[in-house]
């Protein structure tokens, strides 16, 4: 869970002590992300003792009384502005005043609670601030990487996601038109398509997801000894329908209680990516050879197919984000240019490596290396 900083200024005990309790087990999510906010709750009795914790602690939330003993809470408002802290500020305070409310949010207050307050009126105030300052520094992050990375992000972003999305909107419309016929069958077809232009889209979404929490250092990470034979087992499963429908063989060597200590989950999305590029750009009737083996410390996987195979040239551009080789044989071939990018990443989290050795027309080897 992602811990927030939350700090209750004010001179009343028993609003101190009330706020600690309704926030004690009180958590807010988020679309998108695993983790919930949760709150670590510190408290000031006045607006000095709040100005020492300010400075030498990092404060996330501020819920700060106005009439306060020595300096007031409009005061400690302009403090933090003149500091520039990353805090979001929301004034309580029972002497309620227009007058005081703009004066606030004009400072830069987040928002202006009347006391008394219930529990739930509490509750729904911070997780409104917690999720207003969550987006205003994700939009500062994206502001200090760039607009041009912004720009180059959306863009492939919006031609990925709006050919898919063109091509169901017509179907649909065929549909609603009934310009194929009255029966059901007569759209299965195009049904089918549309299946797996959504199925194309949620990869994407998921890929991007990945990736950003890779990116982030905000991604959860369960790491013990796993086996891979398991771990392939289950992505071979998954794969299966895929290869059934180009008639790709699968040929799996990998011996039974092969441990390595790392997260589950990684190995899966890495071996996946692999497996499942291994399969989408082999021939018809080609094959896959899937092997594991650890000499000494390391760790060997080895996806090879009988594929297109790439172009040497084309070898070094294959781990970055967003690239897809472009060919005559890859054009009608669906996916985000995300898979080895987000394998690579995963791989260097171990000090691993990935090379690929692959002749157009022939197939491709990829060789993965972890320290085990």
């Amino acid at each position: 869970m992602s811990v927030l900083n939350l700090l209750v200024v004010d001179d009343e005990p028993g609003i101190r002590s009330g706020t600690e309790r309704v926030m004690r087990n009180f958590s807010v999510s988020y679309p998108f992300l695993d983790d919930d906010f949760t709150y670590e709750i510190l408290t000031a009795e006045s607006g000095e003792q709040a100005l020492e914790i300010i400075d030498g602690t990092p404060v996330d939330i501020i819920l700060l009384d106005n009439k306060l003993p020595g300096i007031d809470g409009i005061e400690v408002l302009e403090y933090i502005r003149e500091k520039k802290y990353d805090a979001a500020v929301m004034m309580i305070t029972s002497y309620a005043s227009l007058d005081l409310a703009v004066k606030a949010t004009t400072m830069g207050a987040h928002s202006f609670m009347p006391k008394p307050f219930t529990p739930q009126e509490l509750r729904t105030a911070v997780e409104g601030i917690t999720k207003n300052l969550f987006l205003k520094r994700m939009t500062s992050q994206m502001s200090r990487e760039g607009r041009e990375s912004q720009f180059q992000f959306l863009s492939v972003l919006s031609h990925e996601l709006k050919s898919p999305i063109n091509a169901v909107e017509g179907y649909v419309r065929i549909i609603l038109d009934k310009q194929a016929g009255d029966s059901v069958e007569d759209y299965r077809g195009m049904l089918e398509r549309c299946m797996e232009r959504l199925k194309g889209m949620r990869a994407l979404i998921t890929d991007l997801i990945d990736l950003t929490k890779i990116e982030a250092g905000q991604k959860n990470r369960h790491v013990t000894n796993i086996d891979l034979h398991e771990v392939a087992k289950s992505v071979i499963d998954t794969v299966e329908p895929m290869a059934r429908q180009k008639s790709v063989k699968i040929h799996a060597d990998i011996p039974e209680n092969c441990f390595i200590r790392a997260d589950r989950s990684e190995m899966e999305i890495i071996l996946s990516n692999l497996v499942s590029n291994a399969i989408k750009y082999n021939h018809d009737r080609g094959e896959v050879f899937i092997s594991v083996s650890k000499p000494d410390s390391i760790c060997r996987i080895i996806v090879e197919d009988t594929g297109i195979g790439i172009s040497r040239e084309d070898h070094a551009r294959l781990f970055q984000d967003f690239v897809r080789i472009r060919t005559s044989e890859t054009k009608n071939i669906s996916g985000s240019g995300l898979g080895l990018s987000i394998a690579k990443k995963m791989i260097d989290l171990y000090g691993g490596n990935i090379i690929v050795d692959s002749t157009p027309g022939k197939g491709s080897k990829f060789t993965v290396t972890i320290p085990s």
